[in-house]
């Protein structure tokens, strides 16, 4: 896919400022011609920026401050000033609850720009979700976020080339995942996953595994009823009635532990780590977390902030990149989606 036809603008948050984020997002955009496919802008502060380059000694010249969408410039790293405080970076500690508030006025920002078509898509950076809620602000994570504040219901997936996974609960402690599972929102979860496997990856008739929920998926009943009365009944609702190739529910540990992932185009979870564990294990640094089902995309790096190697010059670039090209991959993918619809060709 030719991806000069057209520059996509690339919208980023700041994420934590005391995190990696901002090294990532500098060490991707000074890579040699990367910016020949998209134009970068950063919802932040120069300052911030500047302070980065120097404590890192990153060699890169393009950082332009813009103050309004009509000065972006190509090949350029647009920075959107959204702080007008003087603000001293250098003592914000990693353990200030203040820094939550630049994180989460970022995210405000970009998401208002991806709304009104300002940016074609948005990577955010990784966050601290207690620094966040410092006041209080009710923040579990840029999915539940994004569902709040864009259409569509979300469904967080997590992509890779060799695993695509997605969860039915997101960020819920364990006891309180078994309530929150039910036929209704198992089949809603696999809708969304169908849908976005068929316009954002262009799998034409996806094969889809769901897993169980009790270990060794209740040994037919010996450990819980979940798969019985919940599982297996939304599973058999959509193969038997719409001829969805959806199949299981399978044992968690056994399914990727014979790489029974590899014969499917993705896999449904029931829970945060039941999907994050074997997905980080399999393609950590490579994978991309993907809000899947919105009106609009957004992608993220399968890592969170990492202070204990900030500001040292040493993190890992390569799943904020992949994060990018991602987001890049599936605009192109809708539009082609919308083009064959528009032609009466699906």
């Amino acid at each position: 896919m030719n991806y000069r036809k057209k520059k996509i603008k690339v919208g980023f948050t700041t994420g934590d400022i005391n995190g990696i984020g901002i090294e990532i997002f500098l060490k991707v955009c000074c890579k040699k011609n990367l910016l020949d496919f998209f134009t970068p802008i950063l919802f932040g502060s120069t300052k911030l920026c500047f302070y980065y380059k120097k404590i890192l000694n990153i060699e890169i010249n393009n950082i332009r401050e813009i103050k309004n969408f009509k000065e972006v410039i190509d090949y350029k790293i647009n920075v959107f000033n959204i702080w007008k405080e003087d603000i001293k970076f250098e003592s914000i500690k990693i353990n200030d609850p203040e820094s939550g508030k630049y994180s989460l006025s970022s995210l405000k920002r970009a998401v208002k720009a991806l709304k009104e078509g300002k940016i074609d898509v948005l990577v955010t950076a990784p966050v601290n979700k207690k620094h966040i809620n410092f006041k209080n602000s009710s923040f579990f994570g840029h999915t539940e976020y994004l569902q709040n504040v864009l259409e569509g219901e979300s469904l967080m997936l997590m992509i890779h080339d060799i695993l695509k996974i997605a969860l039915v609960t997101n960020h819920l402690p364990l006891k309180k995942v078994i309530p929150e599972i039910n036929i209704k929102k198992i089949i809603k979860s696999i809708k969304i996953l169908r849908q976005s496997l068929t316009i954002d990856f262009c799998i034409e008739k996806p094969k889809i595994a769901v897993l169980g929920c009790n270990p060794h998926s209740s040994d037919n009943g010996l450990i819980g009823n979940e798969e019985k009365t919940k599982i297996q009944p939304a599973i058999d609702s959509l193969f038997q009635t719409q001829g969805w190739l959806v199949f299981g529910p399978y044992s968690s540990d056994s399914f990727f532990g014979n790489q029974s992932y590899r014969n499917f185009d993705a896999v449904l979870a029931m829970y945060h780590d039941q999907a994050l564990i074997p997905f980080k294990t399999l393609t950590f640094n490579q994978g991309v977390n993907f809000t899947a089902g919105l009106s609009h995309i957004r992608t993220s790096p399968d890592h969170g902030v990492a202070y204990d190697i900030a500001k040292k010059g040493i993190a890992n670039e390569n799943s904020f990149e992949e994060a990018i090209f991602n987001a890049i991959k599936i605009f192109k993918n809708r539009q082609e989606y919308m083009k064959l619809r528009s032609y009466n060709l699906l």
